[in-house]
Order: structure tokens, then sequence, then C-alpha cells
């Protein structure tokens, strides 16, 4: 196996531990998503799709599905009427809180396996390549 490969099973591996987690609060992987994007304050849509790296109506149709279960609510700009933001609601807020609470603590499992220095290795490389990449979000306005 290359390292492409080797970085292809890494994301399976990743993403089939965050699905599992994801199911255990009776969320999709992509609901989850985005109701940690949106738990701390709302989003501009737009933004949002950029950050998700999906389309408009991809997202638009993932809000519907998610605000269905009045996890999430779409709202008006103050600044501008165009601008639609999207908001957690409180009790999507909480759901949000505990996912991301169970991501954050289960999810370094995937690396149970290596010695205590490999794990730091780990942390330090995945920490690198996460703050140089382009997924930070975007300010809201």
């Amino acid at each position: 196996m290359d390292y492409g490969d080797k970085l292809f099973w890494l994301s399976v591996v990743i993403q089939r531990k965050y699905a599992q987690i994801c199911a255990e609060f009776d969320l999709t992987p992509a609901q989850a998503t985005l109701l940690c994007a949106v738990r701390d304050e709302p989003r501009r849509m737009a933004d949002l799709a950029a950050s998700l790296g999906m389309t408009k109506n991809a997202l638009s149709q993932l809000v519907d599905r998610t605000a269905r279960r009045e996890l999430v609510g779409r709202e008006g700009s103050d600044q501008d009427r165009r601008v639609v933001m999207l908001g957690a609601t409180p009790a999507g807020k909480v759901l949000a809180e505990a996912v991301y609470a169970e991501v954050a603590e289960r999810l370094p499992e995937i690396a149970r396996n290596l010695d205590a220095d490999d794990r730091r290795d780990f942390e330090r490389v995945v920490t690198a390549v996460v703050d140089t990449s382009d997924l930070s979000s975007p300010a809201s306005n």
C-alpha cells in the first residue's frame, strides 16, 4: 500500500467511527456536522455550503431535513435581507454539544494501538494538517 492508499483507509476508519457515534445520537454524519458547525453561533448559509464542501441546493436539503427535527432554524440577517442565517435551536445546541463532546472524546481511539510517542507525533501531524487547511469557519456576518 502506498501513501495515498493509507490516507484513503485512514479516512475510512475516521468516517466509520464518526458514523457510529452519530448513529448513537440518531443523526446522520451530515446532520451532526451541520449541527456542530452552527452550535456556537448562526452562520450564513453560503458560508456553510463553502465550509462543508456542499452545493447550496444540497445544503438546503440537509437543512430542511434537520429543521423538520427542530434542531436548526433559518433566520434573516440583520445586516442584509438577502442573507439567510442558520442557527441551532435550543434542542439542537444541546444535541450538538453532546455529539461534539463524544466525538472529541472517542475519535482519538483510532490511535489507541500507537505507543505514547507515536500518539504525540500523530496529534502533532493531524494538528498541522488541520491548521493549514481551508476548513476554518468564515466569520459570520
